[in-house]
């Protein structure tokens, strides 16, 4: 895909070498990419990222999660692609790491070795744990952070074990965290002109959404469980039935739900002792979802939608991938772009959020081919030659 020159990004200007792999710490690096800034994406010779790999046929994730960033190939595990990473730090910005706590360390290529080559740079650590404490050694994958973090915990029907949201939550967290940040790193750069370190923490991320749930235990001795589809005491917002698929109704204000009383031809629901209150919805919630129920079954989903509309009830069909590809709105608002590629003729993606007015950034091209950008980032970035890189290659460097 030609890249947009006028898709201007607001982090342009910038320059990220992004070392790892998987989700963790490659989604900040989508992150930041999207919105302008170079990331240089290291990887391992004849091997990559294994998002490149991953999917149920062929990867079509690889596209997303490195789209607009540069490949280059070099093993970090010798003498020679230490060196270069301290070469590339030189003249970057960031450095984005998500390997096990310590291994940046063990390579020589940890925060003091790097800022003492540019004092800087800002270095974004994505770890399960952590950088200090007694579990900053182990291995840590975004599973095990949405568990110890209490997501897990709060996933899923109540009568089954805690459940998968059906995404890697725990890893875009800490990478969106991470990204977050980065930004406030980059700000504080520009008063003391110095970088520092992002420590963004896969279980902390987590933890960070957890709203109210430590101060329930801790000042009421409330444990909040999984409770499915509604928000105990909170109420009607669940999923009802239609007659093809179910849609989710939020009308638990006073004032939505004497609407959608009306909605439902029984106005009288509003009055109702059992429903006046938010309070004595909570205490009869179950009582009134089968109200609801019984009443929305008799719609299809686009009709129970429009009668919903009509009276200003907040209300949405469960989404699937074709859903979103036939909303009017995701059209509107270019939520979903097509986006040119070698080998897939049908590749469409999210588009770059959040949206900016001047500055949108913009999908530029797929995740690029393993090592694609070797010739320019060594030899136009570094200057090395072409006999360099022949040697560099028959070494095993890159």
């Amino acid at each position: 895909m030609t890249p947009n020159k006028e898709a201007f990004g607001a982090l342009e200007g910038l320059r990220v070498i992004e070392m790892g792999q998987l989700i963790a710490g490659p989604f900040c690096g989508q992150l930041m990419a999207d919105h302008g800034a170079e990331v240089i994406k290291v990887e391992q010779p004849g091997v990559g990222d294994p998002m490149r790999a991953w999917g149920r046929a062929e990867s079509l994730w690889w596209p997303v999660v490195g789209r607009n960033k540069k490949s280059i190939t070099l093993n970090l595990r010798s003498k020679e692609g230490q060196d270069i990473i301290k070469e590339l730090v030189k003249d970057a910005d960031f450095l984005l790491e998500n390997f096990r706590a310590g291994t940046l360390e063990k390579w020589g290529l940890g925060w003091e070795e790097l800022s003492a080559i540019n004092p800087r740079l800002i270095m974004i650590r994505v770890s399960g744990f952590g950088q200090t404490g007694p579990y900053a050694p182990r291995a840590g994958y975004g599973s095990i952070g949405e568990a110890m973090g209490g997501m897990r915990n709060l996933a899923g029907d109540p009568r089954t074990p805690p459940s998968r949201i059906g995404l890697s939550i725990g890893d875009e967290l800490a990478a969106t965290m991470a990204c977050l940040g980065a930004l406030m790193a980059l700000h504080r750069r520009h008063v003391t002109g110095k970088g520092q370190v992002v420590d963004s923490a896969i279980y902390e991320a987590v933890l960070t959404m957890m709203e109210s749930t430590v101060p329930e235990y801790t000042q009421s001795g409330m444990l909040r469980e999984r409770t499915g589809a509604i928000l105990p005491n909170v109420a009607p917002s669940n999923v009802y039935p239609t007659t093809d698929g179910d849609v989710l109704i939020a009308a638990n204000q006073d004032t939505v739900f004497k609407r959608l009383a009306e909605a439902m031809g029984q106005p009288d629901l509003a009055a109702d002792a059992r429903f006046a209150t938010h309070h004595a919805r909570g205490e009869n919630q179950e009582e009134l979802d089968l109200l609801i129920a019984d009443w929305s079954v008799g719609f299809t989903a686009k009709d129970l939608l429009e009668h919903l509309e009509n009276h200003a009830v907040p209300a949405g069909k469960i989404y699937k991938a074709p859903d979103m590809m036939e909303d009017p709105h995701f059209q509107a608002r270019e939520a979903i772009v097509h986006v040119e590629h070698p080998e897939f003729d049908n590749l469409y993606m999210q588009n770059v959020f959040p949206k900016m007015s001047d500055t949108p950034g913009a999908v530029k091209w797929p995740g690029p081919e393993l090592g694609s950008h070797n010739e320019e980032v060594y030899g136009e970035l570094l200057g090395k030659s072409a006999d360099d890189l022949a040697a560099m290659k028959e070494t095993g460097t890159i």
